[in-house]
């Protein structure tokens, strides 16, 4: 398993990063390919705050938790991300094929506008956007904890569509014509 560290308004020792490899570390043993490991702590408001992001076969899975200690805020993540594989394995497996979920994430880049408008954007993104069924985008929002996910229908001719999830706990779905 490959790590990244990242260190926000607090130092990581050598004792945690340690600690938290060998925590992290143990979740390799649900995956067939090699996997990614992000792990980012911070300090909120006097709370201690791990948040682990694992990347594997294009899937990812995220747990952020917060505690009075750096060693139990890695310990709460860890067991989070074990609960999301353990509940999701069966479903992935079944409805899953190889590769359904892999992108790149590019960072847009380039010049910025010439003409300032009162709209801002702060943030770009590109992505490849694969085919999958309504269900698979549903499943992969839910493993990242966004509230809506845009992907290709491969029911709808690859045509573009938007999950989200309503406020009263359903799903929907916006599609293009």
């Amino acid at each position: 398993m490959k790590f990244t560290f990242t260190e926000k308004r607090l130092e990581i020792t050598d004792d945690l990063r340690n600690y938290a490899e060998k925590k992290v570390g143990k979740l390799d043993k649900f995956f067939k390919a090699e996997s990614e490991a992000f792990v980012t702590c911070s300090m909120e408001r006097g709370r201690h705050v791990a948040e682990v992001t694992l990347k594997n076969n294009g899937i990812f899975y995220r747990a952020k938790e917060n505690t009075n200690d750096m060693y139990a805020s890695v310990d709460a993540a860890v067991a989070s991300i074990e609960q999301q594989i353990r509940k999701n394995k069966t479903r992935l497996a079944k409805k899953l094929r190889d590769g359904a979920f892999e992108r790149d994430f590019v960072p847009a880049g380039g010049p910025a506008e010439e003409e300032e408008s009162e709209f801002n954007i702060v943030r770009s993104k590109r992505f490849a956007i694969k085919p999958m069924t309504a269900e698979e985008a549903i499943l992969q929002m839910n493993l990242l904890g966004h509230v809506f996910f845009a992907f290709k229908d491969s029911f709808n001719n690859g045509s573009f569509a938007v999950v989200y999830r309503r406020n009263d706990g359903g799903y929907g779905i916006i599609e293009d014509i």
